[in-house]
């Protein structure tokens, strides 16, 4: 089968659109009349595929270049994926009710092609490793581990319970930001209305008056004068700037000092600690559990770590293993592992029991990045209110303190 996607009207006459899959376009809009719709347009889709015709002829599907498939749209089909087959169906009929119940629209495509692949007779991991969009190295290597251990739905369940963990984490991350970015963006607002707006008026009558203003008010008129003579300059800095640091952090030298200052800031920099040293728990507990290879492991988990400093300290364990050597030590050597992590791998090392200590590990330090979270975000709301507050009222104080001295001014 193939999946197709269509524009027609209901019985009703109210316009509708979706996807369906059939052997062919005239056998999909036989389905879609026998459902009560009328097709105006069908045509057969791929999930990678943006565009349509050639040469001059080619069309290019703006609405799939952004459709995408998120981490929570993934969870829920390898959620239900694994309940179906721990269920006893058949790969091939798990794969038909994920694609009649699935809404996202790629994920839909995505899910018939790797249908169509395993009906050929490939392997479930490779049909996904042709949608790296959709399905990371990861996951694929946990795939193709749970097939040749036959443990499949339990290595699902565990991906499922990591993609969960990771939104969860970025919910929190996410959700926790949200607040001190309203606000920052709310005072540059307000002091952009009041330099802009409010205190050119006032200048024009303070400049009447001919008299000596109190040095606030002078600082304050010197700012809104500035910006209003050099926004454009302001502007063109700024995003010059801009364009500077994306430049400048894809070197190597700028991405490793970067990196390093994400780690080591004041206030952010434990909690991107604490983010980057737990996802690698997880991750390298994850597929330890699943059956993957130590090496494979620790290399997918190397891959998956965003900041280049703990990746290197990481690619250290990596040469380490592959010696036959100890995985705690070049993590402790290198000084970016918290003592706690270093010595529950090495107990775990000892003990034969690494993948728990890794789990334990990983659960203790999302709850500590929740509390620092919920703790800074308590901190900053009222740190973010007090200056958007004594911002106002200097502001205030500058055009105030003429006017009540206007009899002296007038003079």
């Amino acid at each position: 089968m193939a999946a197709f996607v269509y524009q027609g009207f209901d019985r009703g006459g109210k316009a509708t659109k979706g996807v369906i899959d059939a052997e062919t376009a005239k056998a999909a809009r036989s389905k879609l009349r026998s459902q009560g719709i009328f097709p105006s347009n069908i045509s057969e889709q791929q999930a990678g595929k943006v565009t349509t015709g050639t040469g001059l002829n080619i069309e290019i599907d703006f609405k799939k270049v952004f459709q995408r498939v998120s981490p929570a749209d993934l969870a829920d089909m390898t959620g239900q994926l694994g309940t179906l087959i721990n269920a006893g169906i058949p790969l091939v009929d798990a794969f038909n009710a994920l694609v009649d119940q699935t809404e996202n629209p790629k994920l839909k495509l995505v899910l018939v092609e790797i249908r169509e692949q395993i009906n050929q007779g490939d392997p479930l991991h490779k049909a996904m490793r042709k949608h790296p969009s959709v399905f990371s190295t990861l996951y694929v290597n946990m795939v193709a581990a749970g097939e040749q251990s036959g443990a499949l739905d339990t290595v699902l369940r565990r991906l499922t319970e990591y993609t969960e963990n990771s939104v969860k984490m970025r919910n929190e991350l996410v959700g926790a930001l949200t607040y001190p970015v309203l606000m920052g963006v709310i005072s540059l607002g307000v002091v952009a209305a009041l330099f802009l707006g409010v205190i050119p008026r006032i200048r024009r009558m303070f400049d009447s008056f001919n008299a000596t203003l109190p040095w606030i008010t002078r600082v304050i008129l010197a700012f809104s004068d500035f910006l209003q003579g050099y926004w454009w300059a302001i502007a063109i800095v700024a995003v010059g700037a801009f364009f500077w640091f994306r430049r400048w952090i894809k070197t190597e030298s700028g991405k490793e000092r970067w990196h390093r200052f994400l780690i080591n800031v004041p206030v952010f920099g434990p909690i991107n600690r604490l983010v980057e040293v737990s996802r690698f728990c997880r991750t390298f507990s994850t597929l330890l559990a699943s059956g993957v290879p130590i090496i494979t492991a620790i290399n997918i988990t190397e891959s998956v770590i965003g900041n280049s400093i703990i990746k290197k300290a990481i690619s250290g364990a990596s040469k380490n293993i592959s010696e036959g050597e100890s995985i705690a030590r070049p993590l402790k050597d290198s000084g970016e592992f918290p003592p706690l992590v270093t010595h529950m791998i090495a107990i775990g090392e000892k003990t034969g029991d690494l993948e728990p200590m890794l789990q334990k590990v990983a659960d203790s330090y999302d709850t500590r990045v929740e509390n620092t979270l919920k703790g800074l975000t308590a901190t900053l709301e009222p740190i973010m209110i007090v200056s958007l507050g004594g911002i106002v009222m200097v502001v205030a104080l500058s055009i105030l303190l003429p006017m009540l001295n206007m009899s002296a001014i007038a003079r």
